[in-house]
C-alpha cells in the first residue's frame, strides 16, 4: 500500500514539475497536458513493472521521445547527455579528439583525411592508413560511429593507436594527445584571376561571421576587388545570428535581414544589421545548390531580396524553420522548431509543410498553386514556398554510374594511396595537373578490380525485358534484346574514355588533398567549376551584373 502511495505521489509531483515550465493558451490546454502526462507516466511505470522481458528504462524512454518528436519535423531533436558532444560540434564546430575523418572499407576502418595542423596529421597519420587497434582494443567488428566515440575525448588525454600502412609490412604504433579540434568554418579563401575574390563557408557555426569578415579583409588588403564569389554550396546552415552578421558585411546598418514568426511573442522578432558594412558596394555573387539550407538561405535570400547579390546555381533546399535550444535535466537538451523565418520581401522559403501529412503519414510538399510571388527592393519577382531560386542557373557535371562505382568501391581513393607512397611531393595545388601517364596508371590499377555497375540504359532495357516477359512478347523480341545488350556492354567499355575528364578531376582533387589537405582539395577544384565560371562571367561584366539586378520590364 505504501509503495502505491509513493508511486502516485511521484507521478503527481512529476506532472506538476513538468507543467510549471509549459506555456498554455487556455485552461483546456492545461487539462489536456496534465491528463496525458499522467497517462504516459502511468503507462511507462506499468511497462517497466510488468513486461514479460527485462526492459531498459532509459532506452524505452528514448524510443518514446524520438517517436513523439518524429511526428513533428526532422529538426526537433532530443540530445541525451551521451550525445551532447555531437550537438556542440554541430553548433560550435569544436570537439576533443585527434582531428581526422574515417570510413569503413570491408571490415577495415581507414583514415579518410587527417585535418591539417591537428594531432592526427602532426603524428604522421595519412589517408589510407588502416586502424588496427585503439587503446589496445581491436577495431574488428566496430562501426565508424563506435570508433569515432573512442577516438574522441578530453583535450590533453592520450590515446594509443596501432596502424597498418599500405605498401609497408611494418605495424606502426603511436600515442596521440587529443586536442580541442576546431573545424574551420572558412576552409579556404583566395584570389582568383582578374582580382576576383573567393570565400568558401562550410557551416554557420559560432563566430563564423567573424571568420568571413577576416577573410574578406585579407582579400581587400591585396588591392581593390573586382568582385567576390561567396560559396554556400552544400552548407546546411546553423546559427541564425551568424547569417545576420555575414549579410551585414555587405549592406548598410539598420537593414532588415530576416523576420521570425512563431506561436508565441518571444519567438517573433525582426533582425536588422547592427554595424557599418566593410564592403557595401563590392559586386557580389553567391553560389548555392540543393544542399544549401537554413542560414545559407537566409544569406542568399535576403541579399537577393535586397538586390545586393546575384545568386548562381541550383534551387536551394527550402528550410524556412528556426530552432531554439533548451536545457533539460541530467545534462540533456532539446532542440525545437520555434518559428518560421521570412526574408525582407516577406517570403518564407519552407518547402515542406510538416503540420499536414498525406494518407501515409508523410509531410506534404507545398503545392505550386499555394506559392506566392513577392518583389525584391528593385521590383524583381521572387517566389516563396520552395527554397531560393537562383538568378542564374548553373549545374555541376551530372553524376554517372561508372564514377559512382569507382567512388563507392574506393578505387580512386586506393589508387591515390598508392600514388602518395611513390611521390614525396607534387606541384602546388593551384597549378598541379593530372597527366595522361597518371590516368593510364589508374586504368592499369583498376584493370583487375571490380567496378561493375548498371547504366541507365541497362536499367531501362531490364525493365523492358520484365514487362515483355509478363506480356509474353519476350521470346519474339529476344534476338533484338540480346543485340541491344551486347551493344550496351561494348559501350560501357568506352566509359573510362568517355568520362575521362570527370574521373581525372576527381583523381586530381584526391591527390592534392594527400599533400595539401582540405585547403588544397578546394583550391584544386576551383579551376574546373561551372558555377565559378558563371560567377566570373557576371562579375567581370558590369552590364551583365547590373542587368540581372534590374526589375523585369
Amino acid at each position: 500500500m505504501m509503495n502505491k502511495i509513493k508511486n502516485k505521489l511521484f507521478l503527481g509531483i512529476s506532472v506538476v514539475v513538468m507543467l510549471t515550465s509549459v506555456a498554455f493558451t487556455s485552461d483546456t490546454d492545461r487539462f489536456e497536458m496534465a491528463k496525458n502526462l499522467d497517462i504516459f507516466a502511468s503507462m511507462y511505470r506499468e511497462l517497466n513493472l510488468h513486461y514479460v522481458d527485462q526492459t531498459d528504462p532509459g532506452k524505452l524512454m528514448k524510443t518514446g521521445i524520438d517517436a513523439m518528436l518524429e511526428s513533428l519535423d526532422p529538426y526537433t531533436n532530443f540530445y541525451p547527455e551521451s550525445e551532447i558532444e555531437d550537438f556542440q560540434l554541430m553548433t560550435t564546430g569544436q570537439y576533443g579528439g585527434i582531428g581526422s575523418t574515417i570510413h569503413k572499407a570491408g571490415e577495415a576502418i581507414i583514415i579518410s583525411e587527417p585535418y591539417e595542423g591537428f594531432p592526427a596529421q602532426k603524428a604522421g597519420l595519412r589517408a589510407g592508413d588502416k586502424i588496427l587497434e585503439v587503446g589496445g582494443e581491436s577495431t574488428k567488428g566496430k562501426s565508424t560511429a563506435d570508433l569515432s566515440k573512442i577516438l574522441k575525448g578530453e583535450p590533453g588525454s592520450k590515446v594509443k593507436l596501432k596502424i597498418e600502412r599500405p605498401g609497408t609490412t611494418d605495424i606502426i604504433e603511436m600515442e596521440i594527445t587529443r586536442e580541442e579540434i576546431q573545424m574551420k568554418s572558412v576552409p579556404y579563401y583566395g584570389m582568383l584571376k582578374n582580382n576576383v575574390g573567393y570565400i568558401k563557408l562550410n557551416s554557420f557555426t559560432d563566430k563564423c561571421g567573424k571568420d568571413v569578415k577576416e577573410a574578406l579583409e585579407k582579400l581587400q588588403k591585396n588591392g581593390p576587388l573586382a568582385g567576390l564569389i561567396f560559396d554556400l554550396r552544400d552548407n546546411g546552415g546553423g546559427l541564425l545570428r551568424e547569417s545576420i552578421d555575414i549579410v551585414n558585411l555587405f549592406v548598410e546598418k539598420g537593414t532588415l535581414v530576416v523576420e521570425t514568426k512563431g506561436r508565441f511573442s518571444n519567438s517573433s522578432e525582426s533582425k536588422k544589421t547592427l554595424n557599418t558594412p566593410i564592403a557595401p558596394n563590392l559586386p557580389l555573387t553567391i553560389l548555392i545548390n540543393e544542399h544549401s539550407a537554413s542560414a545559407s538561405e537566409i544569406v542568399s535570400g535576403s541579399l537577393q531580396d535586397l538586390d545586393r547579390a546575384v545568386i548562381i546555381g541550383e534551387k536551394s533546399y527550402g528550410k524556412g524553420l528556426v530552432q531554439g535550444t533548451y536545457k533539460l535535466s541530467y545534462n540533456s537538451m532539446l532542440k525545437v522548431t520555434i518559428a518560421k523565418y521570412y526574408t525582407p520581401s516577406g517570403r518564407c522559403i519552407q518547402a515542406i509543410d510538416y503540420a499536414h501529412k498525406d494518407d501515409k503519414g508523410k509531410a506534404i510538399t507545398i503545392a505550386d498553386s499555394l506559392k506566392m510571388f513577392f518583389k525584391t527592393k528593385n521590383g524583381r519577382p521572387v517566389m516563396d514556398g520552395g527554397g531560393i531560386k537562383p538568378d542564374i542557373d548553373a549545374k555541376a557535371e551530372e553524376s554517372n554510374p561508372i564514377v559512382a562505382s569507382l567512388i563507392s568501391k574506393d578505387l580512386i581513393f586506393d589508387f591515390v594511396t598508392q600514388y602518395r607512397l611513390k611521390h614525396d611531393s607534387i606541384a602546388p595545388a593551384k597549378i598541379f595537373q593530372l597527366t595522361d601517364a597518371t590516368y593510364n596508371d589508374f586504368l592499369e590499377f583498376i584493370k583487375d578490380k571490380d567496378y561493375s555497375y548498371t547504366s541507365e540504359s541497362e536499367k531501362v532495357l531490364n525493365s523492358f525485358k520484365k514487362t515483355s516477359e509478363k506480356e509474353e512478347f519476350y521470346k519474339l523480341l529476344q534476338p533484338e534484346y540480346d543485340a541491344l545488350q551486347q551493344k550496351l556492354a561494348a559501350q560501357k567499355k568506352k566509359d573510362l574514355s568517355l568520362y575521362k575528364n570527370i574521373i581525372s578531376q576527381m583523381l586530381k582533387e584526391e591527390i592534392v588533398s594527400r599533400y595539401y589537405y582540405q585547403t588544397g582539395r578546394i583550391e584544386a577544384s576551383l579551376y574546373n567549376d561551372r558555377y565559378i565560371d558563371k560567377a566570373m562571367e557576371v562579375l567581370l561584366s558590369q552590364e551583365k551584373y547590373k542587368a540581372v539586378l534590374q526589375p523585369v520590364k
